[in-house]
């Protein structure tokens, strides 16, 4: 192992968040792979444009204060605009010495929660997993009465003793889904190809759809994408529950809705597996779109936790069981609005399959 410090290039380079050098007039002077990403534009195409212009239009107090080059600046939950997309991100400006009118500005998107926030709602999944358990064998004793009662009842009231045992049934999917969130076990992970799961899962879900001649799913794979590394019954319960979504999203506008799952390759985005401890690169992106009418601005935020839902029947554990079952495979989910496209954007990063030798 060499004991040769990295260069500052190099560890500014391996950063997980968007780090941008801007020059004395509010130019890009130089940017990390994660700026890139969270920007959708290369280096090349970055460098000497204004960062007004590039994550703009942006709240007027902050644009103020960042045309004034020599002031520190910390920015929380600011909606910027990134490759046409509103991206919500926590900013930070700071100048630096001995070169005056330059800064360092970093980025970073608040839908990537932090370690402490990712803990604290796997503590508040595991309670409903404890009650859980204690709550399904008084309801086996009902279903059952429920049964009993059934036969004695006159035909007339047997439908009374039928809706007990449906409910009964209901309630206990319902926990079932509940234990799954609170589950600790991860399943295994191995090389998978992930357009067989994407197919699969529309195959699935179409299956059940009783409107599937009402919506156009559309695919827009990339051919060379490699294996990815996943678990792929549970990666397969991942896309059915976002493509499910983002059908009952688009059919909301009515004619013309649409959902388009996309693959691509992209380099340079990492994010950092807690449970590891360790920085794992994840180059593999699916992304499930619809064209409806976006998430309501006030859920924007909570949308991966559990009993959250803008469903009028929903139960809110569809996001928070993909979640888990993406960080399970030390991947990342996140979402954003394209507003100029009008488009709602889930998307999946997940690390690639190590090649085989």
């Amino acid at each position: 192992m060499s004991d040769l410090l990295p260069d500052p290039r190099s560890q500014i380079a391996g950063m997980i968040f968007a780090v941008l050098l801007i020059d004395p007039r509010g130019r890009i002077a130089e940017v990390n792979h994660a700026a890139e990403n969270l920007l959708g534009t290369s280096a090349a195409r970055l460098v000497g444009t204004s960062l007004i212009e590039r994550i703009g239009p942006i709240d007027a107090r902050v644009a103020v204060r960042l045309e004034q080059a020599d002031e520190a600046l910390v920015a929380r939950d600011l909606v910027i605009s990134a490759a046409g997309a509103e991206v919500r991100v926590n900013m930070t400006v700071s100048p630096l010495g001995g070169f005056p009118g330059w800064r360092i500005v970093t980025l970073s998107e608040v839908g990537h929660e932090d370690p402490g926030h990712q803990q604290g709602g796997e503590a508040m999944l595991s309670a409903p997993a404890v009650l859980a358990h204690e709550i399904k064998n008084p309801l086996a004793a009902i279903r059952g009465a429920g049964q009993l009662v059934a036969r004695k009842l006159p035909d007339a009231d047997k439908k009374l003793a039928r809706m007990i045992t449906d409910e009964v049934d209901r309630i206990a999917r319902l926990i079932d889904r509940m234990q799954q969130l609170g589950s600790t076990r991860i399943g295994p992970v191995e090389p998978c190809n992930p357009h067989e799961a994407i197919r699969s899962a529309i195959a699935t879900m179409r299956a059940a759809d009783s409107e599937r001649d009402a919506i156009v799913i559309r695919e827009e794979f990339d051919p060379s994408l490699p294996p990815v590394l996943a678990n792929r019954d549970a990666l397969e319960q991942v896309l059915i529950n976002l493509v499910s979504n983002a059908r009952d999203a688009a059919l909301q506008r009515g004619a013309g809705a649409e959902v388009v799952v996309q693959t691509r390759f992209v380099s340079g985005l990492a994010f950092s597996a807690i449970r590891r401890g360790r920085t794992v690169p994840l180059p593999i992106e699916i992304t499930v779109s619809d064209n409806g009418p976006g998430i309501d601005p006030g859920l924007r935020d909570h949308v991966f936790e559990p009993f959250v839902s803008s469903k009028p029947s929903g139960q809110g554990l569809g996001l928070s069981l993909v979640r888990k079952l993406i960080g399970d495979m030390n991947g990342n989910v996140s979402h954003d609005r394209d507003v100029r496209a009008g488009l709602t954007n889930f998307r999946l990063h997940l690390p690639q399959a190590p090649r085989q030798s």
